[in-house]
């Protein structure tokens, strides 16, 4: 077991140098200069532009050879500097992530697991009940063939714009300062609202078509026929085939974590969430390395780590994978 765990822990650390090293090169190569594009809001001198021009260049490292940079990069990540952002002179990337990163997990955790939950007890569900199978199941199908920024436009034209009960952009309201008081908390509820619908839905959709097939296949199999023919109660092969379609369904979370992660940046940016999102948006727009790998490093971190832990919980869960570890180390 140990050593499952090392070897896992090695792969997952190797996966994410290169994802890192990844992300660091992709900036330079998008067209343009981040100083020249810091510049250029500025009416300067030419004279004068050229000599902040080269502060600028020396203060963000970008005065040495690339692959200077590149080592210059890690040395700095190890030592927990993220450097300076280009767009928001001379705030820490750190900082401006730190302040962007709850609003990014207060609305995909809540939409990841519920939409998991729900969408595997529902589909659980359908496929004991055919009416509801003919009915309901039906919209699950639109709802998981939907992108998510698309439901996410409708849902805000008919509940935002057509009936307004959600605004339609922001964190909260303008004229709010984030504070602990029931206004705020209940203007930061009212904005979160639609953009955590609309991941939840198309999640939804997903998950319970999912269990519903596997449920079906799990009640034809040779397993559910041989109880039956013995007289077990149909609760307890339910249960079963139940406990089985789970185990399919956590790999799926696994892999669909980066899709999910994604489909949420694209969420904030249509409702103009103040999360990483948003920030990657303005990154790209004012050409700021600094902030763009950032912002690219937390999404790497938290998706190795939710797929670390669902490895870790998929082994516990599934007694078959323990069993063959045991018989690999004996």
């Amino acid at each position: 077991m140990r050593r499952y765990f090392t070897r896992k822990f090695l792969i997952y650390l190797l996966t994410f140098f290169f994802a890192v090293s990844i992300d660091w090169a992709i900036p330079r190569f998008m067209p343009g200069d981040p100083v020249q594009s810091m510049l250029s809001r500025a009416a300067l001198h030419p004279e004068s532009a050229t000599a902040m021009y080269d502060y600028y260049s020396n203060s963000f490292g970008l005065d040495v050879p690339i692959w200077r940079q590149y080592l210059n990069f890690w040395g700095s990540l190890l030592q927990g500097d993220l450097g300076t952002s280009v767009w928001l002179y001379p705030q820490p990337v750190s900082s401006v992530i730190a302040n962007a990163i709850p609003y990014t997990l207060a609305l995909m955790l809540p939409a990841i697991l519920l939409s998991w939950w729900a969408g595997n007890s529902f589909g659980a569900f359908a496929a004991r009940r055919k009416w509801l199978d003919n009915t309901a199941l039906p919209f699950a199908y639109i709802l998981n063939s939907m992108p998510y920024m698309w439901l996410g436009i409708l849902l805000a034209w008919l509940l935002g714009s057509v009936l307004d009960i959600f605004p339609l952009s922001g964190g909260y309201g303008y004229g709010l300062q984030p504070e602990w008081s029931l206004e705020f908390i209940g203007s930061l509820l009212k904005h979160w609202f639609l953009p955590f619908a609309s991941l939840f839905l198309v999640g939804f959709g997903g998950w319970a078509i999912g269990m519903r097939n596997l449920i079906i296949y799990e009640l034809e199999s040779d397993y559910s026929h041989y109880l039956t023919a013995l007289g077990a109660p149909q609760r307890l092969i339910r249960r079963y085939a139940f406990r089985n379609a789970m185990l399919p369904q956590v790999t799926g979370l696994a892999l669909q974590i980066g899709v999910i992660v994604a489909g949420a940046l694209v969420t904030e940016i249509v409702f103009s969430y103040p999360g990483l999102g948003n920030l990657i948006l303005q990154a790209i727009n004012n050409e700021d390395y600094f902030l763009l790998q950032g912002a690219f490093l937390f999404i790497i971190i938290g998706v190795l780590i939710a797929n670390f832990v669902i490895d870790m919980v998929y082994v516990l869960v599934d007694p078959r994978t323990r069993t063959g570890m045991r018989g690999a180390t004996s």
